[in-house]
């Protein structure tokens, strides 16, 4: 059998229905194998695309979606969807030509290394040099995908092994299982469980990946445990079920991380770090953390679980429930606030008429038009964080985005390969004017493929997102804008239907018509990003300027250098308080100073609390000392009618600030003994 007809009925034997790609002189032989093959290759327009439509084919499938490319500049094209996949634990198998072997050891046309070059981006790359080896590689291929933490996987066939003769024949395709979890370890966690004063579960995307979403919820009723859910997370728990907080994402002080932050035990459930950095909800106030995935937790300063429960998910979760049994651990009153917070916000603007048109509204009439098991692609730009808040799923796998890699361009391809995979189901891409343009191109695909569905772009002819950064970080932008084409014109040259929005009231209208059209139907939608700064501001983002020139006014930190006070800053937490609420309390040992950014605060330096009374103004700055050693406060100190938001920095995070940056100690060693002095004197 000749090497390329072997190397499809390989593919064949591991049920590939689809290779996405575009073809090349140097996998010829392979294409002409395809003609006599059940698998049908999808023609792309670019090699980015097909990765990312094989990327979201293996996320809802849980088979590897298979992409082509040719050697040389067919081979980087793909990178970036194969970078992709492998992030967000995608499984995938990316196939690229190669040269001659006889001309690889010197230089030559479109030659290169693209086995090292695939190397940082995959699990496992190869090339194939003898034919016989080709079931071998394509069986260990394909079982790296798959096996936990699945992932792409690259294979190069160059020209002249693609030509040889074998006598080999496929493998048979075999599964592994994942292990039972430990008794021991298990009966850890349900003692630690039981001894928590608030616990909360954070849900990540291997819960969805091992379908322990019933199990989940299972231990959720039992208990009581609320569940907060990563991006990638979403439908672990349905939004209307009375014990998710949600989703967490927003590096502020949002709803969903203040419970986070307020629990003392966190249950993280098939959580990947590559979602969302355990640095956001878990330093400043380290918390006993349990970790259950399918393999041991990786090593971070901030995720240093008590118990480490690696193997089957769901096994799991059943384990640790019959451990527990129907005792309830958290009562809902002690997270229902929070709850109806988050649903408050989702109904604030769901009706507002302003044009543009809001993100809240927007999102509010797409989860309105479309149904519990529908599918929405979020590309990466503003809109995404706006649908990581407002967005909310009934079930796994209805909202898809570009985690882990967060790249633009995603969204597009991305709806062909969810609407081949589920043919079943409606399909709608959110993309921002930016991420649309970086792929328009394979708009052309889902046309001559005749798959209904919907790409609705938020135009403002900026990288909305990168706007939203500078301004956070700088209190200014720079370098962001463009000027588009005219998207309904562009989508009718490609043969799609394109629709302008021209009202808010407009767009549940259109909405409802492109999702029930049997075309590819484009909508402009123009969308005001003056809300970005708006909610970053509410959520206590605080941008970086205004945190300097804070800090900078304090006398602890007034000497020290520009450098000294970023580093300081990055370390600092944003942290808000309720009215009344305690900020620090009398006589507790603590380590954190508190810098005072908005609302009041008030001091109760006697036992009474009512004499004695101080009140603090923003840029007040309060338990300087703490942070160089612990010891007990002076004076107890609570939120104003108003409430407080404040900066904290902890004595143990500062020492790491000093580790990056030991001029601030002699910085701030300068001025402690300029104030011991003017005591003195």
């Amino acid at each position: 059998m000749k090497a390329s007809d072997l190397f499809v009925r390989c593919l064949e034997q591991e049920g590939v229905e689809y290779i996405f790609g575009v073809p090349g002189e140097e996998n010829a032989d392979i294409m002409m194998s395809l003609l006599d093959s059940s698998i049908e290759f999808v023609v792309c327009r670019h090699e980015q695309g097909a990765a990312f439509i094989a990327d979201v084919y293996g996320r809802l499938t849980g088979k590897p979606g298979v992409c082509l490319g040719t050697l040389g500049p067919g081979a980087t094209n793909l990178l970036t969807g194969v970078a992709d996949a492998n992030m967000d634990r995608a499984p995938l198998i990316a196939l690229t030509g190669q040269g001659s072997t006889t001309r690889l050891h010197k230089e030559s046309h479109q030659a290169m290394d693209v086995v090292s070059m695939f190397r940082p981006i995959v699990k496992w790359t190869t090339t194939i040099a003898n034919a016989d080896t080709i079931p071998e590689i394509i069986r260990k291929a394909f079982h790296l995908a798959q096996v936990e933490k699945p992932g792409a996987v690259h294979i190069e066939l160059p020209e002249d092994i693609a030509k040889h003769r074998s006598l080999i024949s496929p493998l048979v395709p075999a599964s592994s299982v994942q292990p039972e979890p430990n008794a021991g370890e298990i009966a850890k966690a349900a003692t630690l469980l039981r001894g928590a004063e608030f616990p909360v579960i954070l849900a990540g995307n291997g819960v969805l990946r091992a379908q322990a979403t019933d199990q989940l919820i299972n231990l959720s009723e039992s208990t009581g445990i609320p569940v907060a859910n990563t991006f990638m997370g979403k439908g672990a728990i349905p939004a209307s079920h009375p014990n998710c907080l949600f989703t967490v994402g927003l590096q502020a002080r949002d709803v969903v991380a203040l419970a986070i932050e307020e629990a003392d035990i966190v249950l993280a459930v098939g959580y990947d770090l590559v979602e969302y950095h355990p640095k956001l909800w878990n330093r400043g106030r380290p918390k006993q953390v349990i970790n259950i995935d399918t393999t041991a937790a990786e090593v971070d300063a901030h995720f240093a679980p008590e118990v480490d429960i690696p193997g089957d998910i769901t096994a799991a979760l059943e384990a640790l429930a019959e451990e527990i049994g129907d005792q309830v651990l958290v009562k809902r009153e002690q997270y229902l606030s929070y709850r109806q917070t988050m649903q408050q916000e989702f109904e604030q603007y769901a009706e507002d008429t302003g044009f543009p048109v809001k993100p809240q509204r927007i999102l509010s009439d797409v989860r309105k038009a479309l149904g519990p098991d529908d599918i929405l692609l979020s590309d990466v730009g503003a809109h995404k964080m706006w649908i990581g808040r407002y967005y909310q799923c009934e079930g796994p796998n209805t909202c898809l985005i570009s985690n882990g890699f967060c790249s633009m361009g995603f969204a597009l391809p991305g709806a062909i390969g969810a609407k081949l995979s589920c043919p079943g189901r409606r399909v709608l891409a959110i993309s921002g004017d930016g991420g649309f343009m970086m792929n328009v191109q394979d708009l052309e695909t889902a046309v001559r493929l005749k798959l209904p569905m919907v790409i609705l772009i938020w135009t403002d002819s900026q990288y909305g997102l990168i706007r939203w950064k500078q301004e956070a970080q700088f209190g200014k932008n720079s370098h962001i804008d463009f000027q588009n084409p005219d998207f309904v014109k562009l989508a009718e040259a490609f043969g799609a239907i394109g629709k302008r929005i021209q009202s808010a009231d407009q767009l549940p209208g259109v909405l409802s018509e492109a999702l029930e059209a049997d075309d590819v139907v484009v909508i402009d939608c123009p969308v005001d990003y003056d809300e970005n700064m708006k909610l970053s501001r509410r959520l206590g983002e605080i941008p970086t300027t205004t945190r300097l020139n804070w800090l900078k006014q304090t006398d602890l930190f007034s000497g020290c250098g520009s450098d000294s006070l970023e580093v300081i800053s990055s370390f600092m937490e944003e942290r808000s308080y309720l009215a009344s609420e305690l900020i620090c309390e009398k006589g507790v040992d603590s380590s954190e100073v508190f810098l005072l950014v908005d609302g009041q605060a008030v001091v109760h330096a006697s036992e009474d609390g009512q004499a004695d009374r101080v009140s603090l103004e923003p840029g007040a700055c309060f338990g300087e000392m703490a942070i160089l050693a612990d010891q007990p406060r002076s004076a107890t100190v609570v939120a104003g009618k108003n409430g407080a938001q404040t900066l904290v920095l902890d004595g143990r995070v500062f020492r790491e600030a000093l580790l990056k940056q030991p001029t601030i100690g002699m910085e701030l060693l300068k001025t402690l003994s300029k104030r011991l002095t003017q005591l003195v004197s």
